[in-house]
């Protein structure tokens, strides 16, 4: 029996790696899809998944990527991030651009050019992974949290405008989760990354691909919007208990 593929962004690492051997041990093939095509194939080869090249920030490298994908049932928009922590009076307006070029541009990219054999499948599912700063608002994070309420609205968007098709739409909004997105927020300097953790027990990504997995493999009638999700010790994007 053929395995329903599933599309897999941002693969190589974190949520995305857990994500794809996750799906994989559901019953999907994952195309796997990232910027790191060394990482990205020692995983397809653990997983029996296949490993495209993929720059969500190219509009050569998206053309590329959708070539190889012959068909899909399930499309996980992982592919993303965060640079700086700065302030509006001092933002870095590279560091923004890429933010929105990233979350926002690769995200309209990636699903735009897949939607056809989304709809296709009988039987398609779009999960965006975006964050509580698709939301919440906090000091010194307009960059991101812009891009993420961005990210947000243009995939609550297609819930409306889907109406009618066989494609489902889950939004999964994660807190903390330890992986190294804090690491690449502030160019490598892993101790301030260790901070944002300090005194806490984070998500894991394996805890949001366990969320991701129940989302795609509920009964085709039932779609779940929204998932937001928080560590224990976690509140809101700025409220944190620290023991």
């Amino acid at each position: 029996m053929t395995r329903p593929i599933a599309v897999v962004t941002g693969a190589s690492a974190g949520i995305g790696e857990a994500t794809a051997r996750r799906l994989a041990a559901e019953g999907f093939h994952v195309v796997l899809g990232a910027r790191r095509l060394d990482l990205l194939k020692t995983i397809a080869d653990d997983i029996d998944g296949t490993a495209v090249e993929l720059d969500v920030t190219s509009v050569e490298s998206v053309a590329a990527f959708l070539d190889a994908v012959p068909a899909v049932r399930v499309l996980v928009n992982n592919a993303g991030g965060a640079r700086g922590l700065d302030p509006v009076a001092s933002a870095d307006e590279d560091d923004w651009r890429w933010m929105w070029e990233t979350n926002v541009l690769g995200t309209l990219r990636v699903t735009k050019g897949l939607l056809p054999k989304l709809i296709e499948s009988g039987d398609g599912h779009i999960v965006t992974v975006t964050s509580v700063a698709a939301y919440e608002a906090y000091d010194n994070g307009s960059g991101y949290t812009s891009a993420k309420h961005a990210q947000s609205a243009l995939h609550r968007t297609l819930r409306g405008e889907l109406l009618g098709q066989p494609v489902r739409i889950t939004e999964v909004l994660p807190g903390m989760v330890e992986t190294d997105f804090s690491v690449n927020r502030f160019g490598g300097d892993t101790e301030r990354a260790a901070a944002v953790y300090a005194g806490v027990e984070p998500l894991t990504a394996d805890d949001v691909a366990d969320v991701i997995a129940f989302a795609v493999t509920r009964p085709s009638h039932v779609n779940l919007d929204q998932i937001v999700m928080k560590p224990r010790a976690q509140a809101s994007a700025t409220r944190v208990h620290r023991s």
